[in-house]
């Protein structure tokens, strides 16, 4: 047997502490460590993702980004045209005389006409639609719809109008080519014989060369009584008409209304005999209106190789006999939606030959009866001229002292530190200047106004417009005009008073007596030390082109610089000063305040029709 081993009581009871002891400790062990598992848990579950508050933020206002398009001038073969830029006052700023600049435009170039202003009244329309005229868009055949050059042809433009007129005038059928952003609103379509590049710069496209464009009008056909009605119309190179869709009128240059538009035809034995512009009037299809009943009209003109363009709409009325003009066809009304204005008669006049087309009579196309239609004012007849009105510092006044007394007299001079004031029985007074009220004071620093050095500047830039590569010739010639004025204090002594300064170019027919408002400009400034006591600024570009009559006789026509007028008016409204190179435009100032750019007067400053073309063809 082996022996037994005996255990000590010592070792029977240390066993059982010892394990509950690595008991207690592992389980305190495992405590913690859940403990922690749970709070590393629970920390997680709070640390849940939250989506942050919504941020107001500022609304930015966003402008449309503006393309500046470069503006050149504007052309006129026998119309006008005046760009206006931004005007803005340029102190201190003298523009130089132009050397070789003779008294007439350009050193002595004559013949150069102002087109009307782009900005506001044109022969393509206005940028301002009134709600009854017809909104104009411009299209050009040698530029994609990106703007981008093309490869084109003659024919392809021609077959493109053709595929567009017969698809109903659909826009989309020119998607594929540049559409100017500018959209023009006329009220009539009278363009006759002026350089293709007029239609460009009206729209805006000033780089345009004047070639393979088109111009497409839409509007409604409406009349306010029952009429029945054709159009007679011409267009070089090719012009239609459509109402409801159906033409009613198709005209062209050489082929290109037969090629473009075979399907018309004129019924009218009257077509292809009297002269419109520079080519035969063609007479349309009788149409009837009903009283309010408003009718879609589309209108289309278009310029192929370049050089003169023409277009002309006008109306014959059924059972109206009208006035014959020379050769002799009846002078027909033009097709207008309103009464045009004066700056509109002018601009169409300018190169509407006289006896073709009558501006003022015959229908309005509107569905409401026309009112009053514009006339020109009517030439006063010559009056002796009052005497002028004494200045306020030649009047009898009240003076007041700091004492309050008053006394009545007349201002006469300062000397020194003394007013010189001379009283009803002719006795003169020297009063100190601090003795007076402040009002006084005032009164007596009007009455001695600074007088000043007065400039007028004439800046010009000549240029050639760009020909079309299927015309050779010779180009119209454009001038560019900034007109501006300086004034330099040539007086001793401070005056800080507010003046107004205003200046006045004028144009010369370089045909007739009339004469032109080509700019009219005002600023406003107190000499001071800060400004040198002078003041500058000008106007915005004027563009003059030379015209050549369309009859083929060679006739130059348009207008010349003329002349200028510079006035300074203190706060009292008192001309203190002025500067002029006629003397009888400071005499017909209140006319020259009142009349339009563009607008054409005479020597008394009356309003006047602008010279009529005429004509050799007939």
């Amino acid at each position: 047997m082996g022996k037994r081993v005996k255990k000590s009581r010592n070792t029977a009871k240390g066993m059982p502490h010892a394990v509950l002891l690595s008991i207690a400790i592992h389980a305190a062990l495992f405590f913690l460590a859940g403990m922690l598992v749970v709070f590393t848990v629970v920390k997680k579950e709070e640390k849940k993702f939250e989506p942050p508050k919504a941020v107001e933020r500022p609304k930015m206002k966003l402008k449309k980004p503006k393309v500046k398009i470069k503006k050149t001038s504007k052309p006129k073969s026998t119309t006008r045209i005046v760009t206006k830029m931004n005007r803005a006052s340029m102190p201190d700023i003298q523009l130089p005389e132009m050397s070789g600049m003779g008294e007439g435009l350009g050193g002595g170039v004559e013949g150069f006409d102002m087109m009307p202003d782009l900005e506001e009244v044109t022969i393509f329309g206005t940028g301002q639609s009134i709600g009854n005229d017809f909104v104009g868009t411009f299209y050009d055949f040698k530029r994609d719809r990106s703007g981008r050059n093309i490869p084109h042809s003659l024919d392809k433009a021609a077959q493109d109008i053709k595929e567009f007129i017969r698809s109903g005038w659909k826009a989309s059928e020119l998607s594929r080519y540049y559409r100017a952003p500018k959209k023009l609103y006329a009220t009539s379509f009278i363009m006759t014989a002026v350089p293709s590049a007029v239609a460009a710069w009206a729209f805006g496209e000033y780089e345009t060369i004047g070639y393979q464009w088109m111009v497409h009008y839409k509007g409604k056909l409406v009349h306010n009584e029952a009429i029945t009605f054709r159009f007679w119309g011409y267009g070089d190179d090719f012009m239609a008409v459509a109402v409801d869709g159906k033409l009613v009128l198709s005209t062209g240059w050489s082929d290109y209304a037969a090629r473009i538009t075979p399907q018309w035809r004129t019924h009218s034995a009257k077509s292809f005999q009297y002269w419109l512009g520079n080519g035969k009037a063609v007479v349309g299809d009788w149409i009837t209106l009903e009283p309010g009943v408003a009718h879609d009209m589309d209108f289309l003109a278009t310029e192929m190789p370049g050089g003169t363009f023409s277009a002309a709409l006008l109306v014959e009325v059924q059972g109206v006999e009208y006035e014959r003009n020379q050769q002799p066809g009846p002078i027909l009304p033009v097709f207008k939606t309103e009464e045009p204005s004066l700056d509109l008669i002018d601009a169409i006049n300018m190169d509407l030959a006289t006896g073709e087309a009558c501006l003022t009579n015959g229908p309005v196309f509107r569905d409401y009866a026309s009112t009053t239609k514009p006339t020109f004012p009517v030439k006063p007849a010559a009056t002796i001229a009052p005497s002028p009105e004494p200045a306020p510092q030649d009047i009898m006044k009240t003076w007041t002292g700091t004492d309050g007394k008053t006394m009545e007299a007349r201002f006469i001079t300062v000397i020194g530190d003394k007013a010189v004031l001379e009283d009803p029985r002719r006795r003169q007074n020297k009063i100190p200047l601090d003795r007076l009220s402040d009002e006084d004071r005032k009164f007596i620093e009007l009455a001695m106004p600074p007088k000043f050095n007065i400039d007028f500047s004439k800046q010009s830039n000549q240029r050639l417009i760009k020909e079309s590569p299927h015309i050779s010739g010779n180009p119209p010639k454009v001038l560019d005009y900034v007109f501006s004025a300086k004034l330099a204090q040539t007086s001793a002594g401070e005056y800080n008073h507010g003046l107004k300064v205003e200046f006045f170019a004028i144009g010369e027919e370089t045909n007739g007596d009339n004469f032109i408002m080509l700019d009219r400009q005002q600023s406003n400034f107190t000499p001071t030390k800060e400004n040198g006591r002078s003041h500058a600024f000008r106007g915005g570009k004027i563009t003059l082109v030379q015209t050549v009559a369309y009859d083929g006789r060679g006739e130059i026509r348009g207008l010349k610089y003329g002349g200028y007028l510079i006035v300074v008016t203190d706060e009292r409204g008192q001309i203190i000063d002025h500067g002029t190179s006629n003397k009888w435009l400071l005499g017909i100032l209140d006319q020259l305040r009142t009349l339009s750019i563009r607008a054409h007067f005479d020597k008394t400053g009356t309003r006047v029709p602008a010279p009529r073309a005429r004509t050799l063809f007939y």
